[in-house]
């Protein structure tokens, strides 16, 4: 089994290596833009960007429904049976479907953005917003179908130039002049929308030069209407619609909801809490992108044993990977939120560290949900999400209006615990796959005593200053490694994927194999 456990290992670390490397620059990119509009704005517009932004995607998410994560799953899993008509199909089907269901998304959210900012939000001022926003719905639509078109065929890098860095790399460069400038705040809007206009563009020009299949997509009959395979795909994908927008209530109901229950500023307040927060899930969606065409084509083939054993290895080093970044927001969040956002952030510290644990959880039981998507249980995962959106929604009712942000991240909190357990005691059900093994665990428990003992000692004998934080970063990765060296957390896999990914980035790590051996 070790060779066939390898070679998926193999494809999915250098697959993750580029995602994270990209889309980390990405979100720094996004950070940017996050702190110069936190900085140079008053929370009350910030706050109207943000829910602004998040309302876009709920509605670029409905419109492509759920063809973004269906049309990755069914190419590789018929690229695994070698059938090439039938992932033709699946890609041509998936533009089709996506483009026509966007535009009428578009002119949705355009006519009804009076009513959604009066009688919902109370606030007219978002109504021009989203009626800017709307022109964008086609053009983001396109980016993420042709994006999961790509991962179908275990291509990453067109995520990275496309999604990750340009889309996010043109807003900061467009928001500069306007903040210079002093230009209205209305003008952060109309960059917003260039910049997903010309990130699109430029994407379906790569497309065309570089797209997998051996024709282009315009050389198709285009009185055919929707391909025969488009029955299948919808079928597929409809359940992931489900699944993706009652995800998206779990991720942004808090957002929107203290929006209608409290005011703008409780939202910008918010919203620097979240998407700092969100970073711990970086290492596990950089690995999602690549996991889910490389296991597909494993459970095309019925190779059960060896996807359980990627899925532990694969958890190990996500994990790894989060944990001193969960560290440093759990135990120094208001130093954090200051250095990165200002004083007049710091009374989100509280809220940060709760939403840090929640996203440290879904991490620590790795990728549940994706798995049980690839088994095709795509149904089982719309009921389950409807269940846990259904209690995040009742939560935030119930939390918010006592504890405001407070309790908007209590009730994601719960809701990411109770979503997480039942995925992985399903999965573990349905075919014995978890993540616990005793070089998972030991390091995780190892590592964590030795911290409390340093933030006990730290927080009653130093003024901790932010630029401490990387000290303490360092720190923590130090911890962390030589616990998985002193506890005998490493295995063969391990080593297996340090070598891939450094013939990956054509850096040696001579010395750090030979150390690395001696405690396997």
């Amino acid at each position: 089994m070790s060779q066939f456990v390898n070679e998926p290992l193999t494809r999915i670390a250098e697959g993750t290596g580029i995602v994270l490397l990209g889309t980390t620059f990405g979100m720094l990119l996004g950070f940017a833009w996050r702190v110069l509009l936190a900085r140079y704005f008053t929370q009350s517009e910030y706050g109207i960007f943000s829910l602004a932004v998040i309302l876009l995607n709920v509605f670029v998410t409905i419109s492509t429904l759920g063809i973004q994560e269906g049309a990755t799953r069914q190419i590789a899993y018929y690229r695994g049976k070698n059938d090439a008509s039938k992932v033709k199909g699946i890609v041509l089907s998936s533009v089709q479907i996506a483009l026509i269901a966007s535009i009428i998304l578009s002119l949705t959210l355009f006519l009804t953005s009076n009513l959604i900012s009066t009688k919902i939000f109370r606030t007219i001022e978002l109504s021009t917003a989203l009626k800017i926003l709307s022109i964008a719905i086609p053009f983001l639509a396109l980016i993420h179908i042709l994006t999961s078109v790509f991962r179908g065929f275990g291509k990453v890098e067109p995520m990275v130039y496309f999604q990750a860095l340009l889309t996010n790399g043109l807003f900061p460069l467009f928001l500069v002049p306007i903040i210079l400038l002093g230009m209205p705040f209305l003008n952060t809007i109309y960059a917003f929308l260039a910049s997903i206009v010309l990130a699109c563009l430029s994407f379906v020009i790569y497309t065309i030069k570089k797209t997998p299949l051996a024709v282009s997509f315009t050389r198709e009959k285009a009185s055919t209407g929707v391909n025969p395979l488009g029955k299948e795909l919808l079928f597929f994908s409809l359940p992931l619609l489900g699944v993706i927008m009652l995800n998206m209530i779990m991720q942004w109901t808090d957002t929107i909801m203290l929006g209608y229950l409290k005011l703008p500023e409780d939202v910008g307040l918010y919203n620097v809490a979240l998407p700092l927060a969100r970073l711990i899930l970086l290492p596990l969606a950089s690995m999602g992108f690549i996991y889910v065409p490389v296991i597909s084509q494993l459970f095309s083939q019925n190779l059960t044993e060896e996807m359980k054993r990627s899925y532990q290895v694969l958890t190990k080093w996500i994990f790894s990977l989060s944990f001193p970044l969960f560290l440093i927001l759990f135990f120094f969040p208001e130093v954090s939120l200051n250095f990165l956002f200002g004083p007049r952030y710091t009374s989100a510290s509280l809220a940060l560290r709760i939403l840090s644990v929640g996203l440290i959880f879904h991490t620590f039981l790795g990728p549940n949900g994706l798995t049980l998507m690839i088994m095709g249980k795509t149904r089982l995962l719309m009921w389950v999400s409807l269940i846990t959106a259904s209690l995040n929604i009742t939560l935030n009712i119930g939390l918010i209006p006592l504890w405001g942000i407070t309790g908007a991240a209590l009730a994601s909190l719960i809701s990411y615990f109770a979503i997480n357990i039942f995925c992985s005691a399903k999965l573990y059900h349905l075919s014995r796959i978890h993540p616990f093994t005793k070089s998972y665990l030991k390091p995780i428990i190892a590592s964590s005593m030795v911290m409390v003992v340093i933030y006990a000692v730290a927080s009653h004998s130093l003024l901790v200053a932010w630029w401490m934080l990387p000290l303490f970063f360092i720190l923590s990765i130090v911890i962390y490694g030589l616990s998985l060296l002193l506890t005998k957390g490493l295995d063969h896999e391990d080593i297996n994927m340090l070598l891939a990914i450094e013939k990956r980035t054509g850096i040696k790590a001579t010395l750090i194999k030979r150390i690395l051996k001696r405690f396997i």
